[in-house]
């Protein structure tokens, strides 16, 4: 069977560059808080083109830090989305803070600006979308809504490092960029990793302060914060497939457009997907492809389509050896966890139609044409 995602070809590609790298921190024995992960800081504050990155131990403690450093407290709420994993919402929870829910886009699956607004309340202390499946959100819109109303916006781009918006780079596009490096991301270490970007001098030093028990300095705690540090080990891995990742970046447009040119061209139901990249699913022959906007790149950090008859779909490429996955198969705010928040079945039908229709098909870098080929021939058959 083919790999979901191929790792271990990326890791016979920069197998030289990863082991020397690691090497190094072995012989140096700084695991914790050593060179490489300043080094690594220094070179994604570059890649994104912001001032500070404060690099993290999880996409999970980066939300965490973020919320922390602005001051989201007990009776706060943070706007986000229904439609993403369990991170986005439980690490407000875990502040005492509600998440408030608001629909999504059927094109992008990310948060729909134009509900934002009548969500806001006098306890909104910050807006969190996500940049779900490699696609910034609408950033524009959801900024000028925020500055509307004197409220940060913390982008959970945790799928869309190395992604662009009307050609900024993701993480760089509000008060606050978090990524994760969880090693089938974009940009994967070798276990959990994060980082945490800005433009604000005074929030980047709290946002330090915060991943080191919150230290000023050793042994001296200015805050309470949290063990949030990156291992140099995982640092000295991303610097290695940095120097690749353009490439990769590219690999992935590359692989997402040919996806999208082979299952609209091919599609046996007329008019399948010919415009479904503009509308929702309309036919019971429909896959659609994903839509992204043209002011925006994907890093496709998975390739998701939506079917009318997904556990049909499974099974068939299943049965022919094909990988997929299913992000994510219920809605975060129908999740047991969040029974409290007492939202219910329809309260967010978007998120809910597309969480029963959604399907992703295998991508990384190092995917072949031939491979993609045989997956659409598989989806089509």
């Amino acid at each position: 069977m083919m790999p979901f995602n191929d790792l271990q070809t990326q890791y016979r590609g920069l197998k030289e560059s990863i082991d020397s790298r690691i090497a190094r921190v072995l012989e140096h024995g700084q695991y914790i808080m050593g060179p490489e992960v300043f080094e690594l800081e220094e070179k994604l504050a570059d890649y994104v083109g912001v001032r500070h990155c404060i690099s993290a131990s999880s996409g999970t403690d980066t939300l965490l830090i973020a919320m922390m450093a602005i001051g989201v407290g007990r009776g706060d709420e943070v706007i986000t989305a229904p439609f993403s994993f369990i991170a986005t919402c439980e690490t407000i929870m875990m502040l005492g803070a509600t998440p408030v829910f608001v629909d999504i886009s059927p094109r992008s699956y990310n948060i729909d600006p134009s509900k934002i607004e009548e969500a806001i309340t006098p306890r909104t202390r910050a807006i969190m979308p996500v940049s779900l499946f490699g696609q910034c959100a609408d950033m524009d819109a959801i900024n000028l809504i925020a500055q509307k109303h004197n409220i940060p916006v913390i982008e959970d781009a945790a799928q869309s490092f190395g992604a662009t918006y009307k050609g900024k780079k993701s993480c760089g596009l509000s008060t606050i960029g978090s990524t994760s490096f969880f090693p089938s991301k974009p940009l994967g270490c070798y276990g959990d990793g994060g980082a945490l970007f800005t433009n604000d001098d005074e929030l980047a030093l709290v946002m330090r302060q915060l991943r080191l028990h919150g230290s000023e300095k050793r042994y001296y705690h200015t805050r309470i914060g949290i063990n949030g540090r990156l291992d140099t080990i995982q640092a000295a891995v991303l610097l290695a497939k940095l120097e690749r990742f353009d490439w990769e970046v590219e690999a992935r447009h590359k692989l997402g457009a040919l996806y999208g040119q082979l299952l609209t061209t091919n599609c046996a139901v007329a008019d399948c997907c010919n415009g479904a990249t503009t509308s929702e699913p309309s036919c019971s022959g429909m896959i659609t492809p994903p839509w992204v906007a043209p002011n925006s790149t994907s890093v496709y950090a998975q390739y998701t389509i939506a079917v009318q008859d997904r556990d049909s779909m499974l099974d068939k490429l299943r049965s022919l050896g094909i990988p997929t996955s299913v992000h994510y198969p219920l809605s975060l705010h129908l999740q047991p966890a969040l029974a409290s928040l007492a939202y219910g079945d329809g309260s967010f039908p978007v998120a809910e139609k597309m969480s029963h229709r959604v399907l992703s098909l295998p991508m990384s870098a190092d995917l072949r044409v031939s491979d993609v080929e045989q997956i659409v021939a598989g989806v089509l058959s």
